[in-house]
């Protein structure tokens, strides 16, 4: 069954038949990868979580907020220097009342991918997860820290006209 929350108009069809014509058309110009609205705009298949990457003197530290991603839907990879967090999401979310059901899903797959620099160890690589942030450690080789360079003033005396 196909519930509409919208009360349909002339200038909400002629809105919707705009807005497929634009999808249709963002769509060949970009490609397939671009994420297209759906119906009402109120939904994106497929998402493009947040990550943060840092580092500190011994290890490269990715975060990624992935809310409700179970972890037999996420995967980790490297090949060579590239990193790669892809899964997919699902969500369900279901109300029932005597006189009254919705049911909403919320769904899609997501690739992020991080070029990791030459002084990371490939083979002390671990994740973790907790409340839906997983943390990717990977560390650097033994020796492989970076040096402090000074940056020292110079003494340079500017001539006095006189």
């Amino acid at each position: 069954m196909n519930i509409n929350l919208f009360r349909r108009t002339p200038i909400l069809d002629e809105f919707n038949r705009t807005r497929d014509e634009m999808d249709r058309l963002l769509g060949r110009v970009f490609g397939s990868s671009m994420p297209m609205l759906e119906n009402g705009a109120t939904r994106i298949e497929g998402w493009i979580p947040p990550i943060d990457v840092s580092e500190t003197d011994d290890e490269i530290l990715i975060r990624s907020e992935l809310p409700g991603v179970a972890a037999r839907d996420l995967e980790i990879t490297i090949t060579g220097s590239t990193l790669t967090i892809s899964g997919k999401k699902e969500e369900k979310e279901e109300t029932e009342q005597e006189d009254f059901y919705r049911c909403e899903r919320r769904f899609g797959a997501f690739r992020r991918v991080v070029d990791l620099p030459e002084s990371t160890d490939q083979e002390r690589i671990s994740a973790d997860s907790d409340n839906g942030v997983v943390t990717i450690h990977v560390a650097k080789k033994p020796g492989q820290r970076a040096k402090r360079i000074e940056v020292k003033p110079t003494t340079r005396r500017v001539p006095v006209p006189g």
